[in-house]
């Protein structure tokens, strides 16, 4: 593990047992109202992009804690791991855009929350890659720490707003 990754893995320990849970949550929070998501045009394709995001925190931290991670090797996996989140999320954003029912401010308002995450997971990789650890792995983990908040802010969707 590169020096750099050796300063935070108290907090990768700490964000990859706090996002699983979260993950778990998440998915319980799902199949409590699973008919009423599935009949939604756009329910569905945003719970995927809110797991997706949580499971890129949550291997962000796991490969954060493996030992002999170089710096460059580690930015790779987060851009890697990123990329499949973001392919999640660009779903969910395209399935949004369709959604004729609500209002443009709506459907930005529901797609932004998932691309910050992801943004800063990306950011985060780069600039590990082209040499600023100290501010990649920052940018990695505010990516964790706003994956989070979005993932609470669906789980209160899922559990509470689709019954409105």
């Amino acid at each position: 593990m590169s020096e750099a990754l050796e300063g935070w893995s108290d907090f990768n320990v700490a964000m990859v047992g706090a996002t699983a849970a979260l993950a778990g949550l998440l998915i319980v929070a799902m199949s409590v109202n699973i008919s009423t998501i599935m009949s939604s045009a756009t329910l569905p394709a945003r719970a995927a992009s809110a797991i997706a995001a949580l499971v890129l925190a949550i291997v962000a931290g796991a490969l954060g804690l493996m030992p002999g991670q170089t710096d460059v090797t580690y930015g790779l996996e987060i851009l890697l791991a990123g990329a499949v989140a973001a392919a999640f999320h660009l779903h969910a954003m395209r399935v949004i855009a369709r959604e004729d029912r609500v209002s443009a401010a709506d459907r930005f308002g529901k797609s932004i929350l998932g691309v910050i995450p992801i943004a800063a997971f990306l950011v985060g990789g780069v600039l590990i890659l082209v040499g600023t650890g100290a501010a990649g792995l920052v940018a990695v983990a505010l990516g964790s720490l706003l994956a989070v908040i979005a993932a609470i802010v669906m789980a209160w969707v899922m559990l509470v707003e689709v019954l409105r």
